[in-house]
């Protein structure tokens, strides 16, 4: 079967001609549409009264195919009716959709101001005379379509209530007196800006040949009955509320255009694929999501409705009904004209999970000049020290790649902040420290575009206290039902035995619920299986898990409080989703790694109470993003300057070691003993500087981990904005490489010389004067060269964990090559001229070795996230260890077992209830 295609405009395969026959015989046309499935929208007038219908669809070749209809629909206020076609004529060759396809969506606007607008139908005035029959019989005549064209106002029609289509093109007056050319037009859907906004009905003669009228779509809500309008929406999908109607005209596209306009579609489809992918992992669909529901929220907690509504001055509009399920939200929020919503729910309610669908459903009919929805987590956020804008930037930065300048200055991420292309969905307001809410509300409030904020309810209610968030609608989410968990946890399960609901290992539990719901084990249950967390957490420890009793539950229950039967399925989910798993050796794949389930708790305890540390020395709260390259940054910074030094130390003392005892070997007559004691006391001394140097330097920068870097390195097809800092970056080098020149200079020719291990190699006065200059020259052109050959990812490139990983790896791989080439090929030139091409050329060799594990390697160390991402958590927290030693393959592994989530290019718990959890279990130990 095909794919769904999203919503469009209009199509002219799907428009068709009604032929209808009265009881008396008498024939009758109109016009119509193919909305939905098998479903033909019309107006009311054409088919009253008819006996027969039929529904004549246009074939790709020119011809027709006629199909059996059958009016179910109908109301005469509004002048609409639909009519309902058999299934196989739809999906049948020639029909109004390709052969197998589904049927697409159409939207639903008004109209708020003049606009263009179109129709196709089949009027009278396109009556042609005919052509000769299949049968070699008379020419039969036939009507043509009629694509209308022309403008609507709302302000024309008004006691009437409908919408005046003026047209472009009019026909010839019909010599038939008493009858309109207009005749058969009706019920041909209005269309503008690719949304249906009414249903034409009819001509007034007096208005001339070049004026229609039609039914619009904001009217049939006072025309139609509230059960009405219920059915329409599942019938058609027109939105329940006419404040899901889109406006129109649409709004004028967003500045910055065509640039901007492109970034946000390839954002927009990152964002897509992210949350698709996270939406499978976590099993939304599986066997079907929850019906998790939502309704208006306490009064006490939103502004007045007038500016909720956008009400003009001196109105008071009556609250707008916003119940619905998770699969409505997104209609929920288009009808709220400020564009401004918060959704509030318990602990593991499902607050997240309507965020991501909102964010999908959002994009899946997203048009290119509406903005993209981006889900922030609000737990990192200090509103005391950063603005709301910047902190969404640096997420932008971070998790999409927005760091590539724009055009008018300024980064990608702040351009489109700044004009309206990000609908911010911000993700845990409660999350936010409980002494720094009040100042997030403020910050908040400065806000003056759309936003959906999520939060726990008594969270929310005190940061509002004495002042509610400005034009801000409310929903609160409903608890799970019994009836919900009965119809869910069964198909979780193997079948029973007849293949069908009974006779799941569900069914004792959820029969002593019905049974004795005031039995302690069942109520126990009960309140706890009220919010998808706990139910996904319960699928999970004993409907997922084989051998698990889901009776168990029961017996657990009847001696712990809710609460505590909550911490019961919060300790067994991570065993159970460790538990091991048997590989399908068919697949072709490699099987998913099988980590022991206690060293796994511990591991993933590590990075929960890693999290808590993080937190809590910034903004007083766990915190939520784990970033790989802040893994180990909780280490004392005495701790981690001594790894990072000890490193260092390792990658210059080692190289110079070994490179002085073939030196001194082949270049004098010294003989092996004093070439190895030589190259020991010069590699000790080197290495003690060089780890001096970088740790000491590492832990007077470092703040924590240090952030990847938003660089690439690209040697061909360059333009000349990424050359700048080149002269800055050089003179850095510079004085660094003259420092340590000097340095070196005194350990070689004092130090060493004072010891009775001088080899003569030294050059002399000429060698210390050329030596100094020349590794400062050296440094320089290494940290200017670098600068030159480095450009920003754009949002082209991944942001993954992984992917980000990857560029710092490459980025440093690059550093060592670029180290070893400068300084290989200058030592070489310059020994070339003094011993000769061949001597010169073994000399380069070793020394740009030598300088690319001393230098290149060292920095990556200390000034790099990968090479810290190396020292501390591939080395150091492994060796301990705190972590596994293949972190990443760990990490992945984790997300695949539901445990964590990828969020962009940071890892996620995949709720706070169990990150929490994990803490508090590795503190109690």
């Amino acid at each position: 079967m095909s794919r769904p295609t999203e919503p469009d405009g209009l199509d002219r395969r799907r428009a068709v001609q009604i032929i209808t026959t009265d009881w008396a015989g008498a024939a009758g046309r109109g016009s119509g549409y193919h909305v939905a499935g098998n479903t033909v929208l019309t107006a009311a007038h054409v088919v009253l009264g008819a006996a027969v219908v039929q529904v004549r669809f246009l074939t790709e070749d020119g011809g027709t195919r006629e199909v059996q209809g059958r009016p179910f629909w109908v109301n005469h206020d509004s002048d609409v009716a639909l009519i309902a076609i058999a299934d196989a004529a739809v999906r049948g060759p020639g029909a109004g959709s390709p052969a197998g396809a589904v049927v697409p969506p159409v939207r639903f606007g008004r109209v708020s101001k003049p606009v263009d607008c179109e129709a196709l139908g089949f009027p009278r005035f396109r009556l042609r005379a005919g052509t000769v029959s299949p049968d070699g019989g008379a020419p039969v005549p036939y009507r043509d379509s009629h694509h209308a064209r022309g403008e609507t106002t709302p302000l024309s029609n008004q006691r009437e209530g409908s919408l005046e289509i003026t047209l472009k093109s009019l026909p010839e007056h019909d010599p038939e007196r008493g009858r309109s050319p207009w005749e058969g037009m009706s019920g041909a859907p209005v269309w503008s800006g690719g949304y249906l906004i009414g249903v034409i009905t009819k001509h007034h003669r007096s208005d001339g040949l070049g004026t229609l009228a039609a039914s619009p779509v904001d009217r049939w809500y006072r025309q139609v009955g509230p059960q009405e309008i219920g059915e329409l929406s599942s019938l058609i999908g027109l939105p329940t509320h006419p404040g899901s109607l889109q406006e129109l005209p649409l709004p004028a596209p967003h500045p910055g255009a065509p640039e901007l306009r492109e970034a946000a579609g390839m954002l927009a489809s990152r964002v897509a694929g992210q949350w698709r992918k996270e939406e499978r992992r976590r099993r939304v669909h599986d066997p079907f999501p929850l019906p998790v529901r939502f309704r208006n929220a306490d009064s006490r907690l939103l502004d007045h409705w007038a500016k909720i509504r956008n009400a003009p001055p001196g109105t008071d509009p009556a609250p707008l009904e916003l119940a619905g399920s998770i699969d409505r939200i997104a209609q929920a929020y288009r009808s709220v004209p400020s564009g401004r919503l918060v959704v509030l729910g318990a602990a593991g309610a499902g607050k997240t999970i309507l965020a991501l669908r909102f964010v999908l459903d959002r994009l899946g009919t997203r048009t290119p000049d509406e903005p993209v929805p981006v889900i922030f987590s609000l737990g990192s956020w200090d509103p005391t020290t950063v603005t709301l804008r910047d902190w969404m930037c640096r997420q932008l930065v971070r998790d999409h790649g927005l760091a590539v300048p724009a055009a008018h200055g300024g980064d990608l991420a702040g351009a489109l902040v700044d004009t309206g292309w990000i609908l911010p969905v911000l993700d845990g307001f409660d999350e936010i420290a409980g002494g720094l809410r009040r100042a997030a509300l403020k910050e908040l409030d400065r806000t003056t575009g759309p936003l959906l904020l999520t939060s726990r309810p008594w969270e929310y209610a005190e940061a509002v206290v004495g002042r509610p968030f400005p034009k801000a609608a409310v929903v609160e989410l409903d608890e799970l039902t019994l009836d919900d968990v009965a119809l869910y946890l069964p198909l979780t399960s193997r079948p029973g035995t007849d293949g069908g609901m009974r006779g799941t290992v569900w069914e004792p539990v959820l029969d002593e619920l019905r049974r004795r719901p005031r039995s302690p084990g069942a109520e126990n249950v009960a309140r706890v299986l009220t919010t998808p967390l706990m139910v996904s957490m319960a699928r999970a420890v004993y409907g997922d898990t084989p051998g698990a009793d889901p009776v168990r539950l029961l017996d657990t229950a009847a001696s712990a409080s809710p609460e505590a039967l909550q911490r019961h399925l919060l300790a067994a989910f991570t065993p159970a989703a460790y538990e091991p798993r048997p590989i399908d050796g068919g697949s072709g794949r490699r099987g998913r790694r099988d980590w022991d389930p206690d060293r796994a708790q511990e591991w993933l305890g590590y990075l929960a109470a890693h999290l808590d540390r993080l937190g809590r020395t910034s903004t007083g709260v766990p915190a939520r993003d784990l970033a790989w390259w802040q893994l180990g940054s909780t280490m004392s910074r005495s701790s981690r300057m001594l790894v990072i030094g000890f490193l260092a130390a390792l990658a210059l003392g080692v190289t110079t070691a070994v490179g002085n005892v073939p030196a001194d070997l082949v270049a004098t007559s010294f003989g092996l003993r004093f070439a190895l004691v030589r190259g020991l006391v010069v590699g000790l001394l080197h290495a003690l500087v060089n780890g001096l140097f970088f740790g000491l330097v590492y832990g007077f920068v470092s703040q924590g981990g240090a952030e990847p870097s938003r660089v690439r390195i690209q040697v061909f097809g360059r333009t000349g904005r990424g050359r700048t800092g080149v002269l800055a970056r050089f003179g850095l080098g510079l004085v660094c490489g003259v420092l340590a020149a000097l340095v070196f200079l005194f350990l070689d020719r004092v130090v060493v010389e004072s010891l009775g291990l001088g080899d003569g190699l030294d050059g002399g006065l000429v060698g210390g004067l050329v030596f100094v200059p020349g590794l400062g020259l050296g440094v320089g052109t290494v940290f200017g060269l670098m600068a030159w050959l480095e450009v920003p990812v754009d949002i082209r490139s991944g942001v993954s964990s992984s992917e980000l990983l990857g560029q710092d790896r490459r980025n440093v791989v690059f550093h060592l090559l670029v180290w070893a080439l400068v300084f290989g090929t200058g030592a070489g030139c310059a020994n070339a001229l003094a011993a000769g091409p061949g001597w010169g050329l073994l000399v380069g060799l070793a020394f740009g070795i030598e300088a690319a594990f001393a230098g290149g390697l060292a920095y990556g160390l200390a000034f790099t996230a990968w090479g810290q991402w190396v020292a501390l958590a591939r080395i150091w927290l492994p060796l301990t260890g705190q972590l596994p030693w293949r972190l990443v393959a760990f990490l992945d592994d984790a997300c695949e077992r539901d445990v964590l989530r990828q969020a962009g290019a940071v890892y996620q718990f995949r709720h706070a209830q169990l990150q929490d959890h994990l803490t508090r279990s590795r503190s109690s130990r």
